[in-house]
């Protein structure tokens, strides 16, 4: 597909090949516990920018209270649903749920543990084993990496292997940001990947990123980010925007409760 935003297949093997962003680097399903833990080479101007930007976003204490994440991701381009898969996540626990639509328009359902990686599968249903239930466990794990970093990159700033480096002020009529480049060492599903968040300097709140996929020498990809409202004790922002192509990344359904019912993570 010639498309700016590179749609790709994540496993070739049936039952799958439900579009996905290619991309992006792995969270940790605790989070607190690897915040602030980012490579040695990080820039301390740059962070410094990412300090900012999680005080902006209710600070470390309300994400570490944040236990319960239940959001839709959805690709949209020309007016059209490319795909959305909907999440239920425990943050705490790692129990995680998943839910998607396979190609040949049945219902795919995934129970998970993201410490473990065991779990368990249904498509149109049907339970899953062996071969087809591993495969989509990995589907249910990558779509987690996937989806989780397009909503909450703003919170994974100083993780683990991430080397943060300040790369300037841009500046326009509108406003101006502050740069930094976003590189991984021994993390991610791809971890030659290149970001560069833009964080706006009266606001605090990042407006756009763009990236660069699997070191490849090619321009940067730009979405522009909006929709920022609090979510509980946190901030997150709903909407993602290519101005080139039109490719809009959004979150219809977007939530961060205080409990969920157990059986969404247990009963298909």
């Amino acid at each position: 597909m010639s498309h700016s935003l590179r749609l790709c297949r994540l496993f070739s093997a049936p039952p799958f090949s439900l579009f996905a962003v290619c991309a992006l680097s792995v969270l940790i399903p605790c989070g607190p516990a690897a915040s602030q833990a980012e490579a040695a080479e990080s820039d301390p101007k740059a962070i410094a920018v990412a300090d900012r930007v999680m005080k902006r976003l209710g600070g470390e204490e309300a994400w570490a209270a944040t236990r319960y994440l239940r959001f839709d991701f959805a690709v949209d381009r020309e007016g059209k649903t490319l795909m959305s898969r909907a999440h239920t996540w425990d943050r705490q626990s790692g129990r995680y749920r998943v839910e998607a639509t396979d190609e040949e328009g049945q219902a795919v359902v995934v129970l998970m543990n993201l410490y473990t990686k065991k779990g368990q599968a249904w498509v149109g249903g049907e339970p899953a084993s062996g071969e087809a239930l591993e495969k989509l466990l990995e589907s249910g794990y990558a779509w987690w990496v996937n989806d989780s970093y397009w909503l909450l990159m703003p919170y994974k700033l100083r993780d683990e292997g991430v080397t943060l480096t300040y790369s300037g002020i841009e500046a326009q009529q509108i406003g101006s940001w502050e740069k930094i480049l976003l590189t991984f060492e021994g993390v991610g599903l791809t971890p030659k990947d290149k970001y560069w968040v833009f964080v706006n300097r009266a606001t605090g709140l990042i407006d756009r990123w763009e990236f660069v996929l699997k070191g490849e020498d090619t321009p940067p990809v730009r979405f522009d980010w909006s929709g920022w409202k609090a979510h509980g004790q946190i901030q997150l922002a709903d909407e993602r925007m290519n101005p080139k192509d039109e490719t809009r990344i959004h979150f219809p359904v977007l939530d961060a409760p205080t409990s969920v019912p157990d059986g969404v993570f247990t009963q298909p």
